[in-house]
């Protein structure tokens, strides 16, 4: 009977063993570099230097045109396009297509995310104002003055504090499913939950299943259906991106307290305020408390959208935005 149990005993762990070794072997995901992710590099897109990064940035043709030349023919307004949390700047493509006949259209990897990678000075926070620091940084390398700002969650964030931090630099504020207000989350995420913990990075930084990466993507659509395997793949290969799953380990722990909430009501510039009502992250009850502190602001939910309206309907969105452009140019 001894040997009968020992025998087993010895059976269930080397069959535990062998599961371990099969998961880790299928879920195995050291970093990548820069030039493994190469596919996403886009035409229009290059490698700047900013505070010691190779920042990725996007611009649309038209932006190049008659630049820092005043006896030419004046450069397009220009729209600069902010990402949210562990996106990158690809998740405005949509928008990008449509904007760039009339507009200048610049987006960018913001630090810890996408190919641009983490802070190279590892003292920095990742906070809302050490990111506005870096979008400013970028403008002034692109030589671009005035410009309207867009962002979606952080990246709203990061707009209006970039707004309310250099006036002087932004003329109009687009906010999609914006940080800005507490928030009591309907459903987080399972890749921010896993990361929130640095005693899992250790493991997270080395073994990543896709699964974990296709289950965040949709909770953050309405529609599952519009979440296909491209999609997954980009959001899945750029979390890989040498030091981006410490980086964003960082900063969700690194969050900013409320004592900058004060400035949403010192704003002055004409808002628009996107939201998706099916948003599980930010509800769409925060949309309303910024079309309340903003005085020269406008508001639209979208019913059937969730916390990346840009990008689960980017052709919706992106009209809404263009009439709000026409409406205020005066104000460019």
């Amino acid at each position: 009977m001894t040997q009968y149990l020992l025998k087993t005993t010895i059976l269930v762990v080397l069959g535990t063993i062998a599961v371990v070794i099969v998961f880790i072997a299928k879920c195995w995901a050291p970093d990548r570099t820069v030039a493994e992710l190469k596919q996403w590099q886009l035409p229009n897109s290059e490698f700047i230097d900013i505070q010691g990064m190779q920042a990725h940035v996007a611009q649309s043709a038209n932006c190049y045109i008659h630049r820092g030349d005043a006896d030419e023919k004046k450069q397009p307004e220009t729209i600069v396009l902010l990402h949210g949390t562990s996106a990158s700047l690809h998740t405005w493509e949509g928008w990008t297509k449509v904007l760039s006949d009339q507009y200048c259209v610049v987006s960018m990897d913001l630090p810890g995310f996408g190919l641009t990678g983490p802070y190279v000075d590892e003292s920095t926070r990742y906070s809302s104002e050490n990111y506005a620091a870096f979008v400013i940084e970028v403008l002034n390398h692109l030589k671009l003055d005035r410009v309207t700002l867009a962002g979606n969650s952080l990246g709203g964030k990061v707009a209006w504090r970039t707004a309310a931090l250099y006036p002087e630099h932004v003329n109009r504020l687009i906010l999609v499913d914006s940080v800005g207000y507490l928030a009591t989350p309907k459903h987080i995420p399972i890749g921010f939950k896993l990361a929130k913990y640095p005693m899992m990075s250790p493991i997270l930084n080395r073994i990543l299943p896709r699964s974990v990466v296709e289950k965040s993507v949709l909770s953050v659509y309405a529609d599952d259906s519009k979440v296909n395997d491209a999609l997954v793949d980009r959001y899945y290969e750029l979390t890989l991106r040498q030091g981006n799953r410490q980086a964003l380990s960082r900063r969700l722990n690194e969050t900013d307290d409320d004592s900058d909430q004060a400035q949403i009501k010192q704003l002055d510039i004409p808002t628009l305020i996107l939201w998706g009502a099916k948003d599980d992250l930010i509800p769409v009850e925060n949309a309303a408390l910024f079309h309340r502190d903003i005085r020269d602001s406008q508001l639209k939910v979208f019913d059937n959208l969730g916390y990346v309206p840009h990008e689960e309907d980017p052709l919706a969105t992106v009209d809404v935005v263009k009439q709000f452009l026409i409406s205020e140019s005066g104000n460019g």
